[in-house]
């Protein structure tokens, strides 16, 4: 089967600012751009990038805003049968960006809310799967999919972005469980332990990675701990940087890498794509290669 993502897919509205906006401050801008994202998007075009055959379930209105952000997913050659077409608006965000490529991000969920785990039948979860999740989409439905994608044989990834509360059991069921700094942060909070990965993993048991950004990345399974730095890269844009490296870490775990060289990869892919506008901003499998190549 490949690589499948269930999760949000919004059109992206980039504003490129001298700053971001304080509370009740307007910034203006030089220009905007209307660019396909969403994480479950994004993910699955950065996956496909890397050369995994992919398919994505999700939802999109029937509007106008719903060929932006489904544009990258078809020019990816993404699987799209699973996608749901509802009568609610397509997902859109509102991301502004400053000059050192930092962001503020604002998103409308619209169609994402009626994506149901449903959609991806039992046939599709079997051990010949990779299954990527993120929290944009309804929780039940992420919990429903991660526990029957488990019992089926799938490898379940799990991407607590953004975080938000989820049964025990679900997030148990992933093999992997991603989250940034600040997800981290909430999940060790919510569990009781501190924000790495190690006592994480401890208290779930369950493997955890926790990006860092530019301090890179950690991860600890039953196998051990690791760690990944990340490369040095003059940041033009870090919207969607962490979809990159969850896109690319499910490609590289799906056709066989370890976890340690599937994280080396990933963070690669991330590295490129803050160098770009746009949250789908991925590289080519090929440009991730000449970029290892030359390190």
């Amino acid at each position: 089967m490949g690589v499948l993502v269930f999760g949000s897919v919004n059109a992206d509205l980039v504003f490129r600012l001298p700053a971001l906006p304080g509370p009740g401050e307007t910034v203006l801008g030089e220009g905007w751009r209307a660019l396909p994202g969403g994480k479950g998007a994004n993910q699955a075009v950065a996956a496909a990038r890397d050369g995994a055959v992919t398919a994505f379930a999700g939802a999109v209105g029937r509007d106008a805003m719903a060929e932006v952000a489904l544009a990258a997913l078809r020019a990816a050659r993404v699987d799209l049968t699973r996608l749901a077409v509802s009568g609610a608006p397509t997902g859109c965000a509102a991301i502004c960006v400053d000059p050192e490529g930092r962001n503020q991000i604002a998103v409308a969920s619209g169609a994402n809310a009626g994506a149901r785990a449903a959609q991806v039948e039992d046939a599709a979860l079997g051990p010949a799967t990779t299954l990527l999740l993120q929290m944009e989409v309804p929780a039940a439905e992420i919990a429903a999919l991660a526990l029957r994608a488990r019992a089926r044989g799938a490898r379940v990834l799990l991407n607590l972005a953004p975080a938000a509360p989820l049964p025990e059991t679900a997030l148990r069921a992933a093999h992997l469980l991603i989250a940034n700094e600040r997800e981290a942060a909430w999940l060790g909070a919510a569990l009781g332990c501190a924000a790495e990965a190690a006592p994480l993993a401890a208290a779930l048991g369950t493997g955890v990675a926790v990006t860092r950004g530019a301090a890179g990345a950690e991860a600890a399974t039953a196998e051990g701990a690791l760690h990944q730095p990340a490369f040095p890269v003059a940041t033009r844009d870090s919207t969607g940087a962490g979809d990159c490296w969850c896109g690319v870490l499910a490609a590289a775990l799906d056709r066989g890498l370890p976890l340690a060289a599937a994280m080396r990869r990933a963070a690669a892919a991330a590295a490129i794509a803050c160098t770009r506008d746009g949250a789908a901003a991925c590289p080519e499998a090929a440009e991730t290669d000449a970029f290892l190549a030359a390190r």
